[in-house]
């Protein structure tokens, strides 16, 4: 009996313990559904939005692993935007085979000469290309915007100008390579045809060419292909110069080290020039060698005897790769663009913005009245009335940063990570909308006093560079190499509902 009343009693006791637990959290729902001490509000802040004009980026990749992500070669031009003629200018990595000695070379003796002819030289630039769904050799051409149905014009030259890693002055720091930066170019063109029209092909896939002896018989026919039939463009080379320049001077000094190379053949200038055509990205740091842009060289030793007689032949390929040390060159037309409710941005050297958030002691007001801050999102439309507005030149998203004396990362994106910060390009009917930045901690710590650091921030269009790799990359380097371009509307009331915005949702104390 003692026993069971004693059950009976922990039973009550559990039971009463629930209920009360229930009247509790029923008390809790209650209270937070029905608060009555705070209310939830949002306003939209105006905000001043104007042009700011690039002069250059930095051009090197010497900060950023040594080499940039992308490399431009071409020419885009569109009239709302600065026309940019993209050229690259690079040392070349020496090919190591160069060192071994062929069979032939070691087994003839004096009574025999050897004679060198030129088959084939070519600029091999593979395109980033991607498979056709349903297909195993049809490819469509990656990273080009413009006319791809215009030629542009191009030349190779040989710089006289000396790469240097380490800066001059101050051999403890790293060189800086400006885009506007003037290369001198020793005279000649390095191209077989003169002001070569260039025009990327989805469909070179392959090229022939011929194997000739010293008499010029042709004795055999090769084929070039790249892995999975990548499309690669090909500039011939004159077989002469690069005879002269290379292939007699493989057995110099010249060509002992890799120093030794980049003393010699100080760099390859590849220069894009004209009115119309495309601009086209080209990977030099690419993973796998065969899809890196090179000097393609292709010759035949012929051994002979008694000056008459083939003893042997001998196929010779050298394939010099564009170094990872490689800097871009942008000719713009530094346009300066009207204050007519319109932002222009342009990636490499073009155009970016200004973001003036709060007007004079607007701050101060807003800071008085102890709002709590749950969200803020800077929001800007994409005018659609602008021709050639499209969502392949259209940059998939755009960047923010604080444009002060050093230019510095905004805090969302360092704590909050690049997702959730956004800046990413919205569509609507498949057509550019707008770009929304969400900086609610940035904006929380200006409203609730903690920082009283206001600068103007900066927007542009977005490099793969510009995000923070920690919470102590701060910083936000100076390069572009992405050449998309858009216009936005400003904060003119003409622009009505689509201008530039700033929407804070807040809580208060009633």
């Amino acid at each position: 009996m003692i026993k069971k009343s004693a059950y009976i009693s922990v039973f009550i006791l559990l039971i009463t313990m629930v209920v009360s637990c229930e009247k509790d959290f029923t008390d809790i729902a209650t209270s937070v559904v029905s608060n009555t001490k705070f209310e939830t509000k949002d306003t939209i802040i105006d905000v001043v939005v104007t042009n700011k004009q690039i002069t250059s980026v930095r051009a090197d990749g010497l900060t950023i692993g040594g080499s940039l992500g992308q490399y431009l070669l071409g020419v885009y031009n569109n009239t709302n935007y600065e026309k940019v003629e993209a050229s690259t200018v690079s040392q070349l990595v020496l090919d190591q085979t160069l060192k071994t000695k062929d069979k032939g070379e070691r087994i003839y003796g004096n009574d025999t000469t050897v004679v060198t002819t030129i088959d084939t030289v070519f600029l091999k630039l593979p395109y980033q290309a991607t498979l056709k769904t349903g297909t195993t050799s049809g490819y469509t051409l990656d990273s080009i915007i413009g006319d791809q149905t215009k030629a542009f014009t191009l030349n190779l030259y040989r710089t006289d100008t000396y790469m240097s890693r380490l800066n001059p002055a101050d051999p403890s720091k790293a060189s800086n390579f400006p885009s506007n930066k003037t290369y001198q170019i020793l005279p000649g063109e390095l191209n077989a045809q003169i002001n070569y029209p260039f025009m990327p092909k989805a469909t070179d896939t392959m090229m022939v060419f011929k194997r000739r002896l010293s008499n010029g018989t042709v004795y055999k026919t090769d084929t070039i292909r790249l892995s999975n039939n990548n499309p690669f463009a090909r500039v011939t080379l004159d077989e002469t110069k690069i005879k002269q320049i290379f292939v007699d001077q493989f057995e110099t000094s010249n060509f002992e080290s890799q120093d030794a190379i980049e003393q010699y053949f100080k760099g390859l200038y590849m220069q894009a020039s004209g009115n119309e055509g495309s601009l086209i990205s080209f990977n030099i740091n690419n993973l796998s060698l065969a899809l890196r842009p090179s000097i393609e060289i292709r010759y035949t030793k012929t051994v002979l005897k008694g000056g008459t007689t083939v003893l042997d032949t001998i196929e010779k390929t050298n394939s010099f790769l564009l170094s990872n040390f490689s800097t871009s060159v942008y000719k713009m037309d530094e346009k300066a663009y009207p204050n007519n409710g319109n932002i222009v941005l342009q990636g490499t050297a073009g155009n970016m913005a200004q973001v003036q958030l709060f007007a004079a002691n607007e701050l101060a007001s807003i800071i008085s009245k102890n709002w709590l801050v749950n969200d803020a999102d800077l929001t800007f439309y994409v005018n659609q009335n602008v021709v050639g507005t499209d969502t392949i030149s259209t940059p998939h998203r755009l960047f923010l940063y604080k444009d002060g004396n050093s230019k510095a990362q905004i805090k969302d994106v360092v704590f909050e990570g690049p997702t959730s910060f956004g800046g990413s390009l919205v569509t609507t009917s498949k057509k550019p909308d707008y770009y929304t930045f969400k900086i609610t901690d940035y904006i929380s710590d200006l409203v609730s006093g903690k920082t009283s650091y206001n600068p103007i921030l900066g927007l542009k269009v977005i490099n793969s560079s510009d995000f923070p790799n920690s919470a102590t990359d701060t910083l936000v380097a100076n390069y572009s190499w992405n050449p998309k371009v858009v216009t936005l509307l400003n904060h003119s009331t003409s622009n009505g509902t689509r201008k530039a915005r700033l929407k804070i949702t807040y809580s208060k104390r009633k």
